[in-house]
């Protein structure tokens, strides 16, 4: 079966799905990322003596607030009212990485990916952009959704 695509009217125009007639359901997706760090960047990081902050707890605020602004940034996306958005790191010390997991929840008529995708990516950028002076060779990578569930897909989880 062709999969047809939404984001285009019968004429190639992009337009923003119509979902007026879909039911409201529970909604939840999980994205996660990470950055690869210096030695010098994650000790900053971890002993909270960046120059320009408590760089977790900033880029934490950052990625919830990215969350609600997702379809500011993304053309064809609907503004949502989210009920909960969290951004949530995990140090990798051996791999000198940090990583992190945003997860978006709500009841509505649309899915939150592109949110939590978002979230994740903000977080990092907050990290790269709070770090940049002790050292500009930060890589992020990895960004992809986990998980998400609800709508008429299903669950879906990344094997």
């Amino acid at each position: 079966m062709e999969q047809k695509f939404n984001h285009f009217d019968e004429a190639g125009n992009a337009v923003m799905v119509d979902v007026s007639g879909k039911v409201p359901t529970h909604r939840e997706a999980v994205a996660r990322g990470e950055i690869r760090v210096s030695r010098p960047v994650l000790d900053a990081v971890l002993g909270k003596t960046a120059s320009k902050g408590d760089v977790l707890g900033v880029a934490r605020v950052a990625g919830i607030m990215a969350t609600k602004h997702t379809s500011d940034l993304i053309p064809l996306c609907h503004p949502l009212m989210l009920s909960n958005a969290t951004v949530d790191f995990v140090v990798h010390e051996e791999r000198l990485a940090i990583e992190a997991v945003c997860t978006v929840k709500l009841d509505d008529k649309t899915g939150v990916e592109m949110e939590a995708l978002t979230g994740v990516t903000v977080a990092l950028l907050t990290i790269y952009d709070m770090c940049k002076a002790i050292d500009k060779s930060m890589e992020l990578g990895d960004i992809h959704l986990v998980h998400k569930e609800g709508g008429k897909s299903g669950v879906y989880d990344r094997g």
